[in-house]
């Protein structure tokens, strides 16, 4: 596996010259992220690669993160992140660029979604709520209606689908394909939505 970090820019569409269809993608600025660390079997019971992406201001940056990123000849990163058996031999202090995907190939994009506060069931869960308005129901269309047992389980059981907190969770989506590359501004265009907002951090995979 290997992988890189990035930040969603923003949504838009191209249109594939040969067949004039038009494609949904989504612009991730994917690195230039440094190597802060290489991990081994041998030193750390399994290997991996730490990068790191963005820098961070002196000001916010402790000493023990200083004298980590010293080691890799780098200014101090905001993100870090671990990427397990990188498929390609890297070194402390070397760059990974988005050289490591080619167009056509397929990733996988892990974020965080949006936060949409408390929501009920329709929002939440695709409810269709209670019943019509025009049978005597009121202010019933969006509830979720019963949830209790009879008095042999006399209580409601976990897991039972209810209103409540929505978003903020980490999501994977599988399978995007890379339509177009930019290596000189670092943009990557992935077919399909990602999670997150317009801003936010996430990991390519491939």
């Amino acid at each position: 596996m290997k992988g890189i970090i990035g930040k969603k820019i923003g949504m838009t569409s191209i249109f594939n010259p040969a067949d004039g269809k038009q494609t949904a993608v989504t612009i991730i600025e994917a690195g230039p992220c440094v190597v802060t660390q290489v991990k081994t079997k041998e030193t750390d019971g399994y290997s991996s690669v730490q990068l790191g992406f963005g820098d961070k201001s002196e000001k916010h940056t402790s000493k023990s993160e200083a004298g980590h990123f010293a080691k890799s000849n780098t200014a101090a990163k905001k993100i870090v992140k671990e990427f397990r058996n990188f498929s390609e031999e890297k070194n402390v202090g070397e760059t990974v660029t988005l050289d490591i995907f080619a167009e056509g190939d397929h990733v996988d994009v892990i974020g965080v979604s949006k936060g949409k506060g408390f929501q009920g069931v329709v929002k939440r869960h695709g409810f269709r709520g209670v019943g019509e308005s025009t049978h005597g129901q009121h202010d019933r269309q969006r509830a979720p209606g019963s949830i209790g047992n009879s008095s042999d389980a006399s209580r409601v059981f976990k897991g039972l689908r209810m209103a409540g907190r929505m978003g903020g969770d980490r999501v994977k989506v599988k399978g995007l394909k890379v339509v177009k590359m930019f290596p000189e501004k670092n943009y990557l265009l992935v077919s399909g939505a990602v999670p997150g907002y317009n801003g936010s951090i996430v990991l390519i995979q491939k």
